[in-house]
């Protein structure tokens, strides 16, 4: 169909500004304790008042004052903005340009999961780029170099850490408005399992299954290279070996680590090879339902995968091949992997079906979930409005 073909040539040219920018990659310290180098070489970078972007929570389990005394310790004063609320609106980061204005800071530091290191990314774009969020919206529209921008992720799922993205929604509508550009990918980040050792289990398994997600559609992703494949391996191995550990075990400081390597890998992999339809899917249930972007994800991501099937199972057979070990006498197969990846499912409960979802809402969704696809992600199965609408079906108990 003709408009398919104007779907691969938009996809096809994002492929290709894939490999003709340069996409920067954050100098990151990793390790437990790896916030206290992150401070100290924001500190010899000369940098003197820092805003620190994180959420209440955070605040009130004492890890925000953790970060800012490591700061402090090394010279630097802090000015504290900790307003960031899931899918972060467009009031918030204002209110945080505001406090970095009024503070007199030089540079940022986000604490937090993605919202927070979204609303960082946007803050540090405002402070240079004198013009509305909406205007900033999109493709390569960040013009001006934003703030210096430093992150500690505290959950291991979204890859903010490294990617050229950043969502914020509209205050009223809660529409998602991306910007993209890769003047948003942070100086540097630090991945401390110390300050994911308290992430409770429910939290651990939706986030772990965001950064598998991520690895797995960068994997089948038509802009596929090499190079992501390789992040996306890495990820996927990573993931299906130690997210039950970390389920199961909060304070299995080596899982916690792991894991935080794979969310940054699978990161890396998505930021040139794209997203898919369970990215397009979640985003809109997330928007409609107020669904956690994790947990919406696992929602979608195995319907997809059964739908997308002739066309990924060399993929799939691929990834199984991948997670095979030593012990197993099975042969590895694209069911084989699908098999496997609801095995996980099972293991550390992730929810196949919501009952948030609305018969009355499936052609709304259905609309805004192939404009979101379709224009934006090298999908490798086109679906129609009938079969989006199965999908949907398929999740809603």
């Amino acid at each position: 169909m003709l408009k398919h073909l104007l779907y691969r040539g938009y996809t096809n040219g994002l492929k290709v500004a894939a490999y003709v920018l340069p996409l920067p990659k954050p100098t990151l310290f990793s390790g437990p304790g790896s916030i206290h180098e992150l401070t100290e070489a924001i500190a010899d970078l000369g940098f003197k008042k820092l805003l620190l972007v994180t959420d209440e929570g955070l605040v009130t389990i004492g890890m925000a004052e953790q970060v800012a005394e490591s700061a402090r310790t090394r010279g630097l004063d802090v000015a504290l903005y900790a307003e960031v609320k899931p899918d972060p609106t467009y009031d918030q980061v204002e209110r945080g340009l505001n406090v970095y204005l009024e503070s007199g800071c030089d540079a940022i530091l986000a604490l937090g999961g993605g919202s927070a290191m979204d609303c960082a990314k946007v803050i540090a774009a405002r402070v240079t780029n004198k013009k509305s969020i909406k205007r900033l919206a999109g493709l390569f529209r960040v013009w001006r170099t934003p703030a210096p921008l430093f992150v500690i992720p505290t959950t291991s799922g979204t890859g903010s850490e490294v990617t050229v993205a950043a969502v914020v929604s509209e205050p009223d509508t809660h529409h998602k408005t991306p910007l993209m550009d890769p003047k948003l990918v942070p100086l540097m980040a630090a991945l401390d399992a110390n300050l994911l050792v308290g992430l409770p289990a429910k939290i651990t398994a939706d986030t772990g299954i965001d950064a598998l997600t991520h690895a797995i559609e960068a994997y089948i992703s038509r802009n596929a290279t090499t190079e992501t494949k390789a992040y996306s391996v890495a990820a996927i191995k990573l993931i299906f070996q130690y997210l039950p550990r970390a389920v199961e075990e909060g304070s299995d400081i080596q899982a916690r680590q792991k894991m935080a390597m794979a969310s940054y890998y699978a990161g890396l992999a998505f930021t040139k090879a794209s997203l898919g339809y369970v990215h397009a899917f979640a985003h809109n249930l997330g928007a409609k339902y107020g669904l956690p972007h994790g947990m919406a994800n696992g929602l979608a991501l195995l319907p997809v995968l059964r739908f997308s099937f002739s066309e990924i199972e060399l993929q799939l057979t691929a990834l199984s091949e991948a997670l095979i070990d030593a012990q197993s006498e099975a042969m590895p197969n694209a069911q084989a992997f699908l098999d496997r990846l609801e095995g996980l499912y099972n293991e550390i409960g992730i929810e196949q079906t919501s009952s948030l979802l609305k018969t009355s809402d499936t052609d709304a969704l259905v609309t805004l979930i192939l404009k979101e696809a379709h224009w934006n992600y090298p999908v490798p199965k086109f679906m129609n409005e009938e079969e989006c609408a199965q999908l949907l079906a398929e999740i809603r108990v």
